[in-house]
């Protein structure tokens, strides 16, 4: 395993975290038809590897017990061929995302409390591996009509109980609309909106809220026609 340096601060792990990620980006789309081959089921265990200078490889698990770092899926090459190819890489993406998190909180094991927020929101503020490996963030020229069953985060209701999204959620936009958004706040947790993230408004008090804050998911959410949030449904009195 590569471990030049040992990432300590919460920026350091970030940037460890980003390379990694870009690296196993890169297997899983443009470098897929190289990767694809290299996943030989007749081979041993394989894993998917990313790097801190944003490479991958495909190799066999370190033999130390316990590892450098957590090891990521075991033997991803054993279910190429029994699986439709589109989904096999959804799942190897899958485990990609779990092994990244894994990393990164290796990582961050020292840091506090705060610190450990702090990453896992910057860590959020990126689409999954499995986000862009399946396109769940929409292209400038296509609507993302349907992203509330695709579980986008973009999606959020409006006050007439219809779900919309925000089709400005290309890459290059990415950022812009985190700053329109920037100032909306979870009335369950407190916590900023991040537009990967599914969210939806009360139709009575009007306030946002993480929809895994109050257990709502956006399929759940296609199926309300009006949403009052906990706080609301409680006061049985209010319409």
């Amino acid at each position: 395993m590569d471990m030049a340096s040992n990432p300590r601060t919460v920026e350091e792990i970030f940037k460890d975290y980003s390379a990694r990620r870009a690296g196993l980006v890169r297997a899983l789309t443009y470098d897929v038809d190289d990767f694809y081959g290299l996943c030989d089921p007749e081979k041993e265990n394989l894993c998917l590897y990313g790097h801190p200078n944003e490479s991958w490889d495909v190799a066999l698990p370190a033999e130390e017990v316990p590892p450098e770092l957590p090891e990521p899926a075991l033997g991803i090459n054993f279910a190429r061929d029994g699986m439709n190819r589109k989904d096999w890489l959804s799942l190897v993406a899958v485990h990609s995302d779990s092994w990244l998190l894994s990393v990164a909180f290796y990582f961050g094991a020292r840091l506090n409390r705060n610190e450990r927020k702090r990453l896992f929101s910057m860590i959020n503020d990126l689409p999954t591996v499995f986000e862009v490996v399946t396109e769940r963030k929409p292209v400038k020229d296509k609507p993302s009509i349907d992203s509330g069953s695709k579980s986008r985060g973009s999606t959020k209701r409006s006050n007439d109980g219809q779900v919309k999204s925000n089709p400005k959620l290309a890459d290059e936009s990415f950022e812009e609309d985190e700053d329109e958004h920037s100032e909306t706040l979870c009335g369950s947790c407190g916590g900023n909106y991040n537009a990967d993230e599914f969210w939806i408004g009360c139709d009575i008090c009007e306030k946002w809220f993480h929809g895994k804050c109050v257990k709502i998911t956006p399929a759940k959410a296609e199926s309300i026609k009006q949403y009052k949030c906990p706080s609301c449904s409680m006061k049985r009195g209010r319409q």
